[in-house]
């Protein structure tokens, strides 16, 4: 039985969209999220009141206007192993469009009231830091921090060599209680760096009331509404996912599983 917190990727539709996740779809409150491939002149085009929305190229190229600021052809990368991606935020109820020249696009969206300006983040302004040691070590592309000016969303890159776990030692952030802990629903977007393999990802709570080990493929979707969410990547299989955060209060506040603390993170 496939588990409900598995999305697997479509084909694309007549836009090109291959996941179209709401928040009504997650069965949840703040998160959205949707990919696009889209070849060469193809065009998307939204205007979203009460929610802000970070483009994030994969791949590829495109023009990107937001907010009535035209940033120009950015991005470049072959794939979303090739470094730090070109992205761009865009406020709530401000109008944007991307005109590809041959990319995949993820539109990550959260509730908002518009309060800031349409921005370029370029590769260079993506805080790169490694976490863990051993085969706990991967390394990560701060996109939007908690540092980075947004209203609720935190979107975040993460590389784990095969052969590694990542989001590891397992946490959480499923309790309103800042600064303890801040509830944040998450979506992970899955991609492989060869074909043909496979990550693992568990989803549970300490009662287990939740508990979801689920193999997810290339461009698959993992819901996490709450619980610990650790992932592995076998050996041989270098893993990238694409992480988008919402919540009440946007500050990442988490508590590790009590038997695995004393790893430290």
């Amino acid at each position: 039985m496939t588990s409900p917190l598995l999305v697997r990727q479509t084909a694309p539709d007549a836009e090109g969209a291959t996941h179209r996740i709401t928040p009504a779809s997650a069965g949840w409150t703040y998160v959205g999220f949707d990919t696009y491939k889209l070849p060469a002149g193809a065009c998307v085009a939204r205007r979203q009141e009460g929610r802000e929305a970070c483009l994030v190229l994969i791949s590829g190229h495109a023009r990107i206007t937001a907010g009535g600021k035209d940033f120009g052809r950015i991005g470049g990368r072959a794939s979303p192993f090739d470094g730090s991606p070109w992205s761009v935020y865009v406020p709530a109820g401000a109008a944007w469009q991307v005109e590809s020249d041959g990319c995949e696009l993820a539109v990550c969206t959260a509730p908002a009231q518009g309060r800031l300006s349409a921005r370029l983040i370029p590769p260079e302004d993506v805080g790169a830091e490694t976490r863990g040691q051993g085969t706990n070590t991967r390394h990560v592309r701060n996109i939007l921090p908690v540092t980075a000016e947004a209203e609720s969303l935190l979107v975040v890159e993460v590389i784990t060599p095969g052969g590694h776990w990542s989001s590891y030692p397992p946490h959480k952030h499923d309790e309103n209680d800042p600064p303890r802990e801040t509830a944040l629903e998450e979506t992970y977007y899955h991609r492989l760096q060869r074909p043909g393999g496979f990550a693992l990802q568990r989803v549970y709570t300490d009662d287990r009331s939740l508990d979801e080990t689920i193999a997810v493929g290339d461009g698959d979707v993992v819901l996490v509404p709450r619980g610990y969410h650790p992932v592995g990547a076998p050996h041989g299989f270098d893993l990238y996912y694409l992480n988008v955060m919402a919540g009440p209060v946007r500050d990442w506040k988490f508590t590790m599983a009590p038997e695995h603390a004393w790893l430290g993170w």
